[in-house]
């Protein structure tokens, strides 16, 4: 059976003839058309190569040959539903397991992140039996109706729809530009209080609650590290009330981080949540996803008499891939990858922030990291069209980087973990000229000597109107001010 090869053009005009309209994609006023890929490169229909610094999906790299190799070869031998026995199942369930701490030991597979969410609540409905969720500001955790109603990311943009009054949304707890910041003197404490003042307020009103959700670091929200000790005490409050912790990992799990397998072990040993839901990175692209829980939420949700059964999830093949998956990032060190390249990635993000006055904030762990752009330091006024910018500029120099967070102004680096320092010094260098052209089109740039406290300096720095201690750094050359923007090629504000 052949193909037929299209040209850019009709492929752009079929998939807006029979593809939904809500699916936006990539660089839209002029998008790529991918016809190949591998490691951390995606070529086009012209054989461009591209540098993907942020497919998290393709894991181990694209179309990784050892990935593509287990699945083809199961798939020779047998595809069926998990009714039957297979081995391929309980020696996943095996593996996986093993890199969590042995109370999670419970999985059910499914095929996306967002069915493993919408499990995930289901567990946590008829485990508590409440039905109260506290979910994140800026959350997202999947598409489906009832993560919809937990994603504030989503729920936001709708016009004339009410709140579910069973979600409730505590602040996102980023202590660059959240209510309690860096200089707080305990950051956590404060956003895990806003937890506990949402559960009174719960209670108050004869609710109770079954789970609190959150990405263990928060994506969409903006590449959002929270604080040691966060989760820790937000459990300790929610438990308390009767509910669970819902660790979402789609996104950063599988060594990601570089320094633990899990992103939910930052927060330390003493750290389990009740539930881990997973997907993207699962199978390298492969549709798969699980949910792991403990054996005390396992037999209440059996208890409950209604069989719960998944045609794919769990499929001989998906396994067989979801195996090469891990054996690919043992033996090829992806975990320590991610450490060694994401750390270089930040030192030099770092030294482009003492350079560069647009960069605010530099954050992340491993190969997770988010740049954060704004207009002036103090007020941290988000530079949303400087960011798409930078975003278009790339995409003409053959490299995909995107932005998000709330205010779209955040770049975000989630690459294939096969990532290298090469890799890095090209898109850091490619960052900083476009930066500094920016700049000078802005009229941006920091003052010769900083009025600020560092370096053993004991003048104290300025705060804003929330008393966050904070500088601009920043000064604008005559006929230009923060309010006037230079326009370069697409520059819009």
């Amino acid at each position: 059976m052949s193909v037929e090869k299209l040209d850019k053009r009709k492929t752009i005009d079929l998939r807006k003839k029979f593809i939904g309209p809500s699916c936006k994609i990539f660089f839209s006023h002029d998008p790529i058309k991918i016809v190949q890929a591998k490691g951390q490169y995606m070529y086009d229909e012209k054989g461009q190569r591209y540098l993907d610094c942020i497919n998290n999906v393709a894991h181990v790299g694209h179309c990784h040959p050892d990935v593509v190799k287990a699945g083809a070869q199961q798939m020779e031998l047998l595809n069926t539903n998990s009714r039957f026995l297979h081995d391929n199942l309980v020696l996943y369930a095996q593996r996986l397991q093993a890199t969590l701490p042995d109370k999670l030991s419970v999985c059910y597979f499914v095929n996306s992140g967002s069915e493993a969410n919408d499990l995930a609540l289901r567990l946590a409905w008829q485990y508590t039996g409440h039905k109260d969720i506290i979910t994140l500001e800026n959350a997202y955790h999947g598409h489906v109706s009832s993560l919809i109603d937990i994603s504030p990311y989503k729920f936001h943009q709708l016009s004339d729809v009410e709140q579910n009054p069973s979600v409730h949304v505590a602040a996102s707890p980023d202590v660059y530009r959240g209510k309690y910041r860096a200089d707080h003197p305990d950051p956590a404490k404060a956003y895990a209080g806003e937890v506990k003042d949402i559960i009174h307020k719960v209670q108050d009103k004869g609710g109770k609650i079954a789970a609190f959700i959150a990405e263990s670091l928060q994506s969409c929200g903006g590449q959002v590290i929270p604080p040691a000790g966060y989760f820790q005490q937000v459990a300790e409050h929610v438990r308390k009330a009767g509910g669970v912790f819902i660790a979402d990992e789609v996104q950063v799990g599988f060594g990601r981080v570089g320094t633990h397998f899990w992103a939910f072990q930052l927060q330390g040993d003493d750290f389990v949540p009740d539930i881990v839901t997973m997907g993207k990175p699962i199978g390298n692209g492969h549709p798969m996803s699980c949910v792991v829980t403990t054996k005390e939420v396992a037999q209440a949700f059996m208890s409950s008499g209604m069989e719960y059964f998944n045609t794919f999830g769990g499929n001989p093949v998906s396994c067989a891939i979801g195996l090469a998956v891990l054996d690919v990032i043992v033996k090829e060190d992806l975990q320590g990858n991610a450490l060694r390249v994401g750390g270089y990635l930040t030192n030099l993000l770092e030294k482009q922030k003492d350079k560069h006055p647009l960069i605010g904030d530099i954050r992340g762990r491993g190969l997770f990291v988010g740049l954060e752009l704004v207009k002036d330091r103090c007020k941290l006024t988000p530079a949303t069209a400087e960011a798409q910018e930078i975003i278009y500029q790339l995409k003409e120099q053959h490299i995909l980087l995107s932005a998000d967070g709330p205010h779209r102004n955040v770049l975000k680096f989630k690459p294939p973990m096969c990532f290298s320092t090469e890799d890095v010094d090209l898109v850091v260098d490619k960052i900083d000229h476009i930066l500094t052209e920016l700049e000078e089109a802005l009229g941006l740039k920091f003052p010769d000597k900083l009025n600020v406290e560092n370096d053993g300096s004991k003048r104290k720095l300025p705060s804003d109107e929330n008393e966050h201690l904070c500088h601009s750094g920043l000064i604008y050359t005559k006929g230009n001010n923060p309010g006037v923007t230079k326009q370069t090629k697409r520059l819009k504000t």
